[in-house]
């Protein structure tokens, strides 16, 4: 098993934390709400005999900094900071965008199509799409008030239970885990506030450009996993493939199925890029 080489890179106003392993065609990882780079070391490791896996600590997550505190999460400006990392590493890649990081994805897939080969979007939360949005959006509006009445604990909890997740926000899991590992959910637990406070509602009613996406270059696959098939977040899935015409790929496992199945998870995202490259897609 290879380490990921650790790098940086400087953008307007910040300095991103990226880590890349294996070798081919490049692969760039968008995390979703308070992830980075860590939570997707064991997919990478499936990966690298296959792809340049490039994954980053978006801006208010982790180890990428800012000239001054990062406010209200911006999607368009991170997925300026995505495009900035595909242009030093090639000027193209596949990319994979889970949870918020795929709204990220495809304001990329937008904003700078000629950057994108394939964009998987794995179980986006795009409620503005949703028939009907008013009542996902008084969710996600009682979660921050949650957060701002009763703290970050209580509302991971409230995220874990409404979106059918196991979370302990009081500290590790009582198993053992590996010193990465410990140390990837050390970071990921501290960005929970900045996701609370500033990225979740930006995050939540981004409104994606439906018609650029349509008509433009990169292709679009969107993931739902096998096992959120009754959960609302497949429902927002649906009604972005509705809106793009196209028919959902199921995917292993649920809305952390790269994490809890990463072997399984690999094999499929491989799959639909080799669509891809084969020009079966």
């Amino acid at each position: 098993m290879h380490s990921p080489d650790a790098h940086s890179l400087a953008v307007p106003g910040a300095t991103l934390y990226y880590e890349v392993l294996g070798n081919g065609p490049l692969l760039l990882i968008i995390p979703g709400g308070p992830q980075d780079a860590g939570v997707f070391a064991a997919l990478a490791q499936n990966l690298a005999d296959r792809y340049t896996v490039l994954a980053f600590d978006p801006r208010g997550n982790s180890r990428t900094t800012t000239d001054k505190s990062p406010g209200e999460l911006d999607v368009d400006l991170l997925a300026d900071d995505a495009a900035a990392l595909i242009a030093a590493h090639g000027g193209k890649a596949h990319v994979l965008g889970t949870s918020g990081g795929a709204q990220i994805g495809l304001s990329l897939a937008a904003r700078h199509a000629h950057r994108v080969d394939t964009l998987v979007l794995h179980e986006p939360p795009t409620i503005m799409l949703l028939p009907d949005p008013d009542a996902a959006l008084a969710g996600e509006r009682a979660l921050y008030e949650t957060y701002r009445r009763d703290g970050v604990e209580a509302a991971m909890g409230q995220f874990f239970a409404e979106n059918g997740l196991d979370g302990d926000t009081d500290g590790p899991p009582d198993f053992d885990m590996p010193p990465e590992a410990a140390e990837t959910f050390g970071r990921v637990s501290g960005n929970f506030e900045y996701w609370l406070a500033h990225g979740m509602l930006p995050l939540s009613t981004y409104r994606p450009d439906v018609e650029a996406l349509r008509n433009g270059e990169p292709r679009i696959v969107i993931a739902i996993g096998e096992q959120s098939a009754d959960l609302p977040i497949a429902a927002m899935g649906q009604a972005l493939a509705d809106a793009l015409g196209l028919a959902p790929t199921p995917f292993p496992g649920d809305h952390m199925g790269f994490e809890t199945d990463p072997g399984a998870f690999a094999d499929a995202l491989h799959h639909v890029l080799k669509e891809t490259r084969h020009g079966q897609g």
